[in-house]
């Protein structure tokens, strides 16, 4: 095994650096945007005209989803204009775009208390993410690391709540087939493995779960004709998003609500059956341990 080294590196102040600018941040995202730690996403555009609003540095979208992400960099501290601008152009790009989810995104190289403040009296309602960026040199290699401070507030779903339209288990067996929502039983059974006092509630638009009377949802199931699809309240993770993909299950998208959804086919609950437990108990555990 090569032998580590340890090396000193020297943070950059880009806004007052003679050489290294705005537009040089830019290109570095634009190249390679994954480096925000947004996940897999694609450059969309870059310097996007905004009608009477100026130009939006960078336009991005999940690569195989259904979000983009307006971002917006800013060289030092965060300022009003810069928070006023980021909400102006996720607004603008949403109403154009509306078939797309929206996140307004918001690069800087100090993000201040006050800024998080102000930013989190909007949260939950505007989808707002800010990453603190670091610029790092070491001899002539210039680096730049992308630290999230602020992330996306989850917003829950009516269908959630006491408001969801109960249903029964014959519902959900005609509206998909008894054999999906036996898959359904399945990952119920799985459950029981690491807390057996969880039930099922058929609702309308998914199948939920119920601890001793209450609501508790870290996974839902909706049965379809020919396959299941769960939805996992998890928190977002490259490293996870890799293991599921690697582990052969398909992996639709992770959501607004925070959820990822995973269509499993026939025989997949078997197939993966470990590795489906440890997604269920990691769920579990992130929403409390029931």
């Amino acid at each position: 095994m090569e032998a580590l080294r340890f090396e000193q590196f020297e943070r950059l102040w880009l806004k007052s650096h003679p050489v290294i600018g705005e537009k040089w941040v830019q290109e570095r995202i634009a190249e390679n945007p994954e480096i925000l730690g947004l996940g897999d996403v694609v450059l969309r555009d870059k310097e996007r005209l905004q009608p009477k609003a100026g130009r939006l540095d960078l336009l991005l979208q999940d690569a195989d989803g259904e979000r983009r992400y307006e971002v917006e960099i800013q060289l030092g501290a965060t300022d009003e204009s810069h928070i006023i601008r980021t909400i102006e152009y996720w607004d603008i790009e949403r109403k154009r775009y509306p078939q797309f989810d929206h996140t307004g995104v918001l690069v800087a190289e100090d993000i201040t208390s006050r800024f998080l403040n102000v930013i989190g009296l909007f949260n939950g309602f505007i989808p707002l993410v800010a990453i603190q960026m670091s610029a790092l040199k070491h001899e002539s290699v210039v680096s730049l690391l992308f630290t999230t401070v602020l992330d996306q507030m989850t917003l829950g779903l009516p269908d959630e709540d006491e408001e969801a339209e109960v249903t029964d288990r014959a519902y959900w067996e005609l509206r998909a087939t008894a054999h999906t929502v036996g898959w359904a039983d399945e990952v119920l059974s799985l459950i029981h493995r690491f807390d057996s006092a969880y039930m099922f509630k058929y609702n309308k638009y998914y199948i939920g779960l119920t601890k001793n009377g209450q609501t508790d949802n870290f996974v839902t199931c909706r049965p379809q004709k020919s396959a299941l699809r769960i939805e996992l309240r998890l928190s977002r993770s490259t490293e996870l998003e890799e293991r599921i993909v690697e582990e052969g299950l398909d992996l639709l998208d992770f959501n607004r609500f925070g959820k990822y959804r995973i269509r499993l086919a026939k025989g997949d609950i078997k197939t993966h059956e470990e590795f489906i437990l440890d997604l269920l108990k990691q769920a579990y555990e992130e929403s409390g341990g029931g």
